[in-house]
Parts: C-alpha cells; sequence; structure tokens
C-alpha cells in the first residue's frame, strides 16, 4: 500500500513525497483510513512507529477540505496536547511540513519562554495549536485561548503526561472540549489509570495497537554490560572514542546525574551537552539543535527531555542507568533504528540494577545479549557477569557450602593451637573466608 491508496487530498500528498514518503507505517496504515472516515482512535504505539504522521495526515486533510468551504477569521479547530515542550516543537515542524502546501496555519505554546510572541502568533489567528498542559491551561485562564470551536482533538503520549503529574490538568482540559468532536488518544502502555483517562475523551472509537516488540528487537542491535557504578564513567568514556564519528544519545535517570555525565566526558576531552527539565528552552534548543546537526556529538538526556528528540542516523543508544520502568526502555532505544534504519543500543548494569533488567527483558520477550567481559569489569560485576552466562557452575550447592563451613573450622582450630600472632592473623582471615564461599566454587 501506498500513501496514494489511502485516499488523501492531492496538496497533502505532494508534501509527503517531498519527505520522502512512499508506503505508511503499520500505525499509518492502519489509522488514517479510520481518521478519514472522522472515528475516534485509541492508538497504542511506541516513539518512532510514525504516528505524529498517523495523526497529522488525517487531520490536514480534513482542515483543507473544509477550509475550501468556510470564510472569515480563522478559529483553533485542532487541540494538540503533548508533555514536553522538544515533542510539542517536533510536532508542530511536522505539522507544518504536511501541510506546506495548504493555507493551514498552526501554532506551538508551552511554559518556560515569555507568553507574549505565542500570544501574537494566537490572535493572528491559526487552524491548529500544538500545546503543552500547563501553558494552555495558563492561556485559557487569561481568556487568550478559547476551546468552543475545536473539532479534533490529540492527546499524545498520555501515559508520560500522567506521569508528569499533568492527570489534573488534562481533566481540566478535557472538560472544556465541545461534546462534539473527534478525539484521539496514543499512549505507549495502558495501565488501568490511562484506561480510564480514555474513557473520558473517547466516544465511540476504534484501536490500534502496534506492539513494542515490532519497535525495538528487529532493527535495534542491544547488549548489555555488567559494570560497577564508579566504573560507568570509564566505560561509556572507552565506547564513545572507539566510535569517533558516531552520534551517541546516552540516558540518564536523574537530571543530577546527566549533570555528572557531561562534566565526565568533559574531563576526558569530550563534549557534550545534557538536556533535562532544569534547563532553561534557549539551552535545551541549542543543544537539540547542535546535536541535530552533527556539531555535538553526544547528548545526555533524561527520558522526559528525549521525548521530542527525532535525530536521523542516531549510531547510538547508550543507556547509562537501566529504567525501572520496562516500558522506557523500548521508547530509549528506539531513538536509533528508526523507519527503515538500523541501530545499536547498549546498557549498562550494575548490581542494583539487574531487578529492572529482568523487567525489560519479560516486556520484551527476549534475553538483551550479553557483552563481552571488558577492561573497566571489577569483581562483583564479573562475577555476575559470569553467573548469567553459566548459572549451574556459578552457584555452590548447600552441601558445597556446608563442606567449605567445616573446612574453615577445622582450619581455624589447628591455627589456634599454635598460639603465636601468626597463626592468629591467619584465623581471622579464615574467619572472614568461611562467611562466603571459597573462589573455585564462587
Amino acid at each position: 500500500m501506498t500513501f496514494k491508496d489511502l485516499g488523501i487530498a492531492l496538496p497533502i500528498l505532494k508534501a509527503i513525497e517531498e519527505q520522502g514518503y512512499t508506503n505508511p507505517t503499520p500505525i499509518q496504515e492502519q489509522a488514517i483510513p479510520i481518521l478519514l472516515n472522522k472515528k475516534d482512535l485509541l492508538g497504542v504505539a511506541q516513539t518512532g512507529t510514525g504516528k505524529t504522521a498517523a495523526f497529522s495526515i488525517p487531520i490536514i486533510h480534513h482542515l483543507h477540505t473544509d477550509q475550501e468551504q468556510t470564510r472569515g477569521k480563522r478559529r483553533i479547530k485542532t487541540l494538540i496536547v503533548t508533555p514536553t515542550r522538544e515533542l510539542a516543537i517536533q510536532i508542530a515542524d511536522n505539522f507544518t511540513a504536511y501541510s506546506k502546501h495548504t493555507s493551514i496555519r498552526n501554532t506551538v505554546i508551552f511554559g518556560g519562554v515569555k507568553q507574549s510572541r505565542q500570544v501574537n502568533a494566537l490572535r493572528n489567528g491559526v487552524d491548529a495549536l500544538i500545546a503543552t498542559p500547563g501553558r494552555l491551561l495558563d492561556l485559557m485562564n487569561q481568556n487568550i485561548i478559547s476551546l468552543r470551536d475545536i473539532e479534533f482533538v490529540v492527546l499524545d503520549e498520555a501515559d508520560q503526561m500522567l506521569d508528569m503529574g499533568f492527570i489534573h490538568d488534562i481533566k481540566k482540559i478535557i472538560a472544556k472540549l465541545p461534546k462534539q468532536r473527534q478525539s484521539l488518544f496514543f499512549s505507549a502502555t495502558m495501565p488501568s489509570s490511562i484506561v480510564e483517562l480514555s474513557k473520558t475523551l473517547l466516544g465511540d472509537f476504534e484501536r490500534v495497537t502496534i506492539k513494542p516488540q515490532q519497535a525495538t528487537a528487529e532493527r535495534v542491535e542491544q547488549g548489555v554490560y555488567f559494570v560497577s557504578k564508579p566504573n560507568k564513567p570509564k566505560l561509556l568514556i572507552h565506547l564513545i572514542n572507539e566510535r569517533p564519528t558516531d552520534s551517541v544519545l546516552v540516558f540518564s535517570r536523574t537530571k543530577h546525574g546527566a549533570n555528572k555525565i557531561v562534566k565526565k566526558l568533559a574531563q576526558a576531552d569530550i563534549k557534550s551537552a545534557a538536556i533535562h527539565g532544569n534547563k532553561s528552552q534557549t539551552a535545551r534548543q541549542k543543544a537539540l539543535g547542535e546535536f541535530k546537526d552533527g556539531k555535538l556529538r553526544v547528548l545526555v538526556a533524561t527520558d522526559i527531555a528525549a521525548r521530542g528528540i527525532d535525530v536521523e542516523d542516531l549510531s547510538l543508544v547508550v543507556n547509562y542507568d537501566l529504567p525501572n520502568v520496562p516500558e522506557t526502555y523500548v521508547h530509549r532505544i528506539g531513538r536509533t533504528g528508526r523507519a527503515s534504519a538500523s541501530g545499536i543500543a547498549l546498557s549498562f548494569c550494575d548490581k542494583e540494577e539487574r531487578a529492572y533488567l529482568k523487567d525489560i527483558e519479560k516486556l520484551i520477550k527476549q534475553q538483551v545479549p550479553r557483552m563481552p567481559e571488558h577492561q573497566f569489569v571489577d569483581g562483583d560485576e564479573g562475577e555476575n557477569a559470569q553467573e548469567e552466562q553459566k548459572p549451574q557452575q556459578r552457584r555452590p550447592s548447600n552441601n558445597s557450602r556446608n563442606n567449605n563451613r567445616n573446612r574453615n573450622r577445622n582450619r581455624n582450630r589447628n591455627n589456634n593451637k599454635s598460639g603465636n600472632s601468626n597463626s592468629r592473623s591467619s584465623s581471622n582471615r579464615n574467619r572472614g573466608s568461611s562467611n562466603r564461599p571459597s573462589r573455585r566454587d564462587d
């Protein structure tokens, strides 16, 4: 199937072709016909599956068709709500590209910057508004934005909005929407809270599900290194230096952790930048722009800030910290291997993160390949890696542990009889070893 087979208006088809699109992705192929028929939609899909085009193209088609029949001042007919500034900007850029050969206007609003420029764009009149929840509610409360004319509403990345604490804001926004509208609800996961929220937004709806495995395992080469927390910076520097021409996206679990990684890389003469919620919008956009343009090879991001990252030819994703939510792993590695490209995703796992790794493997229904031992492996992590590969040889039996204890007791008795300080020292060492298996049984 091609986009021409979907019945999309010619100006939009022309714009799609200029973007290099010929065949729709699975979610586009399934969702676009439903949305062209003005049905509500519940979409379960990961980032990187093409869902922005899946909802933007049919909305632009309807706006373009209706615009030919209506005249007068532009009213906001489309509302797209998304959790982060970066993602809002990315959606607006795509919306602009797909509507290039129509007269449709859109604008994007988000917090963290002065509102004057955004307000001026709204007063000039727009057909579609892409917004983050906080700034949207703020301008609604100032009576600058009204939702009474909305015909199409999209709630994108709904699970992340709930994770970020936007649930009450979202409910307030939904309460202000007209009853007669077409509603689209997209989420990567469907916990009970998301199901309940979808019921408040959707009417008679259809569902499209793109399974996580389709977005991760097929094109992305995965691997995990067992490494202690203190050695993670050394391993990261080693991997980056091994790939001097590659673009690298590094994921940190926390904002503070992202800043520390940037400092460690700077000490090794590797230029990088961090993007997270504590960074100003200007700094985030500058770092992201340089990364997209190839001026910056390494970008360190938290999960929330990374939602708007869409970089062609991203070579390597590094999970410096494994996420404690397994679905987040799918989002992260989906940053590489997008569309028909291939990519590499490497993860660092210390002993405290082993449970996270098991949860991830349960979700993706496969074992993440273990990478060979490296020069930065040390005691515990090296033993963990070997145990993972040869569990039957690494775990001593109860009989083996009992034999060890008996041998150590006998040694201690003999040493105590000698009565000299060297014997006492030896006895103390043996007492310490009696609390753990010997090396050959370890």
